[in-house]
């Protein structure tokens, strides 16, 4: 089995144990991470939303983000990730969300924000945020699968601390 199978079935099992529910609010994985989780049987048992936030728009249109937190520190940022967070659990209703926002590259980096920028986060409703930056290296691909896998390593590690 793959790391992304055991990672998403661990999820899968706490969530399944505790009655919950995940949702995604994805920029940079651009879906992978939904795709990821609704790749496993039975997920509709688990899993309420997902979002594609890839634009600056789809974040305050989708997921309340205010537009002046995107203005004052760029939408590859630890506000804007935070944001993303609370909304996707306001609208969802869901337990637990996983966000991303980030720099895949090959192009969009800046001396700040280099190419392999990237926020992660997760919160449940019993927590905090849970926020990360990570600069990950390689391809686009790589980063985005690098991106995903931690977000499963967030999501288990919020959903065993919140007992």
């Amino acid at each position: 089995m793959t790391t992304l199978t055991l990672l998403t079935a661990e999820l899968a099992r706490l969530l399944l144990a505790r009655r919950e529910w995940v949702c995604t609010a994805e920029s940079c994985t651009g879906g992978q991470l939904a795709a990821s989780l609704t790749d496993r049987a039975g997920s509709s048992a688990w899993f309420a939303y997902g979002w594609v936030v890839y634009g600056n728009a789809a974040k305050t249109q989708c997921l309340a983000v205010d537009v002046s937190i995107i203005a004052r520190h760029g939408a590859v940022s630890g506000e804007v990730l935070q944001a993303m967070l609370a909304g996707a659990l306001q609208v969802s209703g869901a337990d637990l969300a996983l966000a991303s926002t980030g720099i895949a590259g090959p192009t969009g980096g800046s001396v700040d924000k280099p190419v392999g920028t990237v926020w992660l986060g997760a919160q449940h409703r019993c927590l905090g945020q849970r926020l990360e930056l990570q600069h990950f290296s390689g391809e686009r691909g790589e980063v985005r699968e690098k991106s995903v896998l931690r977000l499963l390593e967030l999501g288990i590690t919020c959903l065993n601390d919140c007992t």
